[in-house]
């Protein structure tokens, strides 16, 4: 095997197309990740596999093979969900490996100048999340005052091709103040930070809120540094690595306070992408449900009976990359009352997967439909997952059916339990 730091780039240095080749040339073409492949299990098709990918990216750098729209539509259909890298006895570094050919292979795209100044915006407003936050108040509004329905029955969100990504769209609530010092009440046990992430600040403020609440009860200060920015994920999948390696540098300076134990994530996604980081952050990152599920004096905490079923659905980024799958039953189960339980099909991905469900929506959509009927013959009425933008993939799913399921995290649903309210 390999060693781990000769396949990562030195800060600010891209991987060479000699370190790509060797990295794909890893692979031996064994197939026991093929049936691990949510996209294969759909389609058959061996280009849809990871060893299919692979071998056409050891084609494309030797030059043997045209960057045509076929291979690209076969590659840009990867979720990257790395279910293939548990299989694999070669330890192919498969997400490391699709993340840079897609760096490599972005330069000799043809794409439209539309959806080029449309990407540059979105990349630029994401590493500037103060942005998303100043139009929360307009979503808001949209949807507080009636535009929402009338928008949807007009057809005005097809007619601008908005029609998915506002489906996507949970109803956001009131956002609290985040940033600075929120100081555990007596002598704290400790100080953690809390990354905010991008989107969640304005999709899941909630459960971030939830995340605070909890950690003081529990007698931790939380220090939630104003100048973080986003994790770099969306830019680190789509072709954006240098931008991602920019993000990931200011993130560091954000959390030096040598006064952290921990820095806490309440998304999967983003804490699969900080993990994998090169520097890594100053302090030990780790899952919120997990730094909670091992805290102590929660038999000081008082947690109100739940007499229902939660089902448990597993994002691909915590099964598959942090490996901290367990820790969201471990903190359910402090919840009286509550019969928790896996989602069957955890092993394969929903099909959010970051922007992939905006970008692959049929895939997406045939991916959804495995997880809508393993939650209908649950029988749970509550569905928990750590990654966001899963839950509103899920809730979306079955707004549409017309299922009246809630889609929580595991911290919001634990805090509310102790009596958490966000308005």
């Amino acid at each position: 095997m390999i060693p781990d730091h000769s396949l990562r780039s030195l800060p600010g240095e891209p991987p060479s197309t000699i370190r790509l080749s060797e990295e794909a040339g890893r692979c031996v073409a064994c197939g026991l990740c093929v049936p691990h492949c949510p996209t294969y299990r759909k389609t058959l098709n061996e280009a849809d596999s990871p060893r299919g990918r692979i071998f056409m990216m050891a084609a494309l750098l030797e030059q043997r093979l045209p960057l045509s729209p076929e291979v690209l539509h076969h590659l840009d259909l990867c979720l990257t969900c790395r279910a293939c890298e548990n299989a694999c006895p070669s330890q192919v570094r498969y997400g490391w490996l699709a993340d840079n050919m897609r760096a490599w292979i972005e330069p000799q795209r043809q794409r439209p100048a539309g959806q080029q100044r449309l990407r540059r915006m979105l990349f630029d407003t994401l590493r500037r999340p103060y942005r998303l936050r100043s139009t929360a108040w307009l979503l808001r509004a949209y949807q507080a005052s009636g535009l929402q329905q009338l928008a949807r029955k007009s057809g005005t969100l097809a007619a601008l091709g908005l029609e998915r990504a506002e489906a996507q769209l949970p109803a956001l609530p009131k956002n609290r103040p985040l940033h600075g010092m929120h100081a555990a009440p007596g002598t704290p046990r400790g100080t953690v930070g809390l990354f905010l992430g991008c989107v969640a600040q304005l999709t899941d403020a909630s459960t971030l809120g939830a995340a605070i609440f909890i950690l003081n009860r529990l007698g931790y200060s939380v220090d939630v540094p104003h100048a973080q920015t986003c994790c770099g994920a969306l830019h680190q999948h789509n072709g954006a690595t240098g931008t991602a390696r920019e993000l990931a540098d200011d993130n560091r300076r954000a959390f030096g306070s040598p006064a952290l134990e921990a820095i806490l994530h309440a998304a999967s996604g983003c804490g699969a992408t900080l993990a994998e980081q090169e520097p890594s952050l100053p302090a030990p990152l780790l899952d919120i449900s997990s730094f909670l599920s091992q805290a102590q004096d929660w038999e000081q905490a008082q947690i109100a009976p739940l007499q229902q079923t939660i089902a448990v659905h597993e994002p691909c980024s915590s099964r598959n990359v942090l490996h901290d799958q367990n820790a969201a039953y471990q903190l359910l189960q402090r919840i009286p009352g509550a019969s928790v339980m896996p989602l069957h099909g955890n092993d394969q991905c929903c099909g959010a997967a970051g922007s992939y469900a905006l970008a692959q929506p049929a895939m997406a959509d045939l991916l959804l439909r495995d997880k809508i009927e393993a939650i209908k013959v649950s029988g749970a009425r509550i569905i928990a997952t750590s990654n966001p933008g899963c839950a509103m993939h899920l809730a979306a799913g079955l707004r549409a059916e017309g299922i009246a399921i809630e889609v929580l995290h595991p911290v919001y649903l634990v805090a509310r339990q102790m009596g958490y309210e966000h308005a």
